[in-house]
């Protein structure tokens, strides 16, 4: 049995180096067949942490196969049996809370206390896919004189997923535990850039008593993506990640047959009407706007004013103001996340739109690291850049709005379909927007109304590529396949033309 990932010895921001991230293949830490690395940063700190194996498709082609010649022997093992080593996982997980957060905290830059929610909602999946053993029970019904139908739903193979860099532990559990408990074996992709949270993922799961090759890692970047949706052996794919990459992968393995679910980008939207509650308001759109540094796709990117709530802009702006550089909010994942948040508030303020808080020129935290400070963007257009596009980062762009109809159309013409929200005090108006919104996810005076388990996450639109949610039952479904059973035992006495 090869060694577990090594500890984590950080339990501070202060700077500290890790472990190499090999591939995880048939149970063992296996270096690319390259021998090529890229370095893995502390945002933090803008300094390199370890590295990480840079994968092709041979190194696919071998995890893909080691899954395949695991998948006969997990697939006949008893769903009860199988949702026992997710049980011991999760006693694992909380075992290890403190040192997998500062972990996330030093390869994804989130502060300490979202570092430890990323970890704390991955277990929160994870107990979704034990309740499995008593939901995926099937259907079954007599349905004439002697004759019995019913559904079982069957493991697909070889299944895989590629993550983004924002959630390291939560989102690769938003696909393992059904697919696992499914019966299902599974290659994951990490984000090149977070490699550590599925290392410590791979090394728990084996802890866990998970045979080997039912999961296998393989690092790398756009080669591996398209070596594994490209596998013939590889039935089912999830991704997460921007609308570009979702629809390109979309599209190529669903011309191969593939079961794919892709989620994209966001532009998600906050209404706010005179009759918001002005507390609730304010805190709850700085804390969605900067939270996690606006890196998140159910953050609130775009704010739409409708009449008059400028005491409500104000107080956003003032505890806005108050936001602490690494303690409230931590820095951007990279230089070049840097640059491009930059360009978009530049050219709002080109294209006239009024910097009401200003991120731009910031102090770096201990003088180092990639950081953009919290923005406030006023009186935005919708057809500006940084009225429509994903930012990604830590920026409110403030859209002013006539009615609730007139907010109500341009939350509607954007072409993504995450999250949209409503601040008022009305039910009536609140129900006159949820029933109009064009989003897969809606609130009513939430920031980030992501749905908690057992609802399933996820958009309309250009924010989601694929039939169904990845969490919760429908992730369930999509990871299997539907078998129907006919069947009669003997010939019935009073049986009808039916039978």
């Amino acid at each position: 049995m090869p060694s577990p990932a090594p500890p984590f010895p950080a339990r501070s921001h202060d700077f500290a180096p890790y472990a190499p991230c090999p591939n995880w293949i048939a149970g063992a830490w296996t270096p690319a067949a390259s021998g090529e690395t890229l370095p893995v940063y502390n945002p933090r700190h803008a300094e390199v942490m370890g590295h990480v194996a840079l994968s092709g498709a041979a190194d696919v082609a071998r995890a893909v196969a080691a899954a395949k010649a695991a998948f006969p022997a997990w697939r006949d093992t008893p769903l009860k049996e199988r949702v026992q080593v997710l049980f011991r996982l999760k006693a694992l997980m909380e075992r290890d809370l403190d040192e997998l957060a500062w972990l996330v905290s030093h390869e994804n830059g989130k502060v300490l206390p979202e570092a430890k929610g990323d970890v704390l909602k991955g277990i929160e999946c994870l107990e979704f896919g034990l309740s499995l053993e008593n939901m995926a029970q099937g259907e079954q019904l007599d349905v004439s004189r002697g004759i019995n139908c019913s559904t079982t739903h069957e493991p697909l193979g070889v299944c895989a997923g590629v993550v983004p860099f924002n959630f390291p532990v939560m989102v690769p559990l938003w696909m393992l535990p059904q697919a696992l408990a499914a019966g299902n074996t599974f290659v994951l992709k990490p984000s090149e850039v977070v490699p550590y949270g599925a290392l410590k993922l791979a090394s728990l799961l084996q802890e866990a008593g998970l045979p080997d090759g039912v999961f296998n890692t393989v690092n790398g970047s756009q080669p591996a993506v398209e070596a594994l949706v490209d596998h013939p052996d590889v039935k089912a794919m999830a991704f997460v990640g921007s609308t570009k990459v979702a629809k390109l992968l979309y599209a190529r393995g669903a011309a191969l047959g593939k079961r794919m679910l892709c989620l994209g980008g966001a532009k998600n939207h906050l209404l706010v009407v005179p009759d918001a509650d002005p507390e609730l308001t304010a805190t709850t759109v700085v804390a969605s706007a900067y939270g996690c540094a606006g890196q998140r796709c159910m953050a609130a990117s775009l704010m739409i004013a409708v009449g008059e709530i400028q005491p409500i802009i104000d107080q956003i702006a003032s505890i806005t103001r108050k936001l602490k550089l690494g303690e409230d909010m931590g820095p951007v994942i990279s230089s070049a996340a840097v640059d491009r948040i930059h360009r978009y508030i530049d050219g709002a303020e080109q294209l006239g739109a009024k910097v009401l808080v200003d991120g731009r020129r910031v102090a770096a935290p201990g003088g180092k690291g990639w950081w953009v400070g919290p923005t406030i963007l006023d009186h935005v257009r919708p057809e500006m850049p940084a009225g429509c596009e994903e930012i990604f980062g830590p920026v409110l762009s403030i859209i002013r709005a006539r009615s609730v109809d007139e907010a109500i159309a341009i939350e509607n013409a954007s072409p993504y379909g995450n999250a949209a929200s409503i601040f008022t005090s009305s039910g009536a108006v609140a129900r006159h927007c949820i029933e109009r919104f064009q989003a897969g996810m809606c609130g009513v005076n939430v920031g980030v109304p992501v749905p908690r388990e057992p609802f399933g996450f996820g958009g309309w639109n250009d924010s989601l590529f694929g039939q169904g949610d990845l969490t919760g039952y429908d992730g369930f479904r999509f990871w299997t396949r539907p078998r129907k059973l006919t069947s009669r035992w003997s010939l019935s006495k009073d049986a009808t033309w039916m039978s």
